[in-house]
């Protein structure tokens, strides 16, 4: 098959999963569900989770020997807190 007997989508017509994912899409899962959830977190993780942690005055949400599927419900939770006071702020 050569490319041009391939038929291409035109610009218009092709979806992104990153930006318009299928509806029963698995592409987000629960973090205990994450096949690397047991795995030491990242950098990334470690400085956002000391940020939030830091910004609400709760040290003991960060420690140094989380996985990465512990620190991500602990970036969620921090992050709900922050979300419900920027909502309540709007009101």
């Amino acid at each position: 098959m050569t490319s041009q007997s391939a038929a291409r989508p035109q610009v218009g017509d092709e979806v992104n999963p990153k930006i318009d994912p299928a509806l029963n899409s698995n592409a987000e899962k629960e973090p205990d569900d994450w096949v690397s959830g047991g795995d030491p977190m990242t950098g990334a993780q470690a400085s956002y989770l000391k940020t939030l942690s830091e910004e609400w005055d709760a040290p003991e949400s960060f420690e140094t020997n989380l996985t990465k599927a512990e620190v991500s419900k602990r970036i969620d939770v921090l992050k709900s807190k922050r979300d419900s006071v920027q909502t309540d702020k709007s009101r």
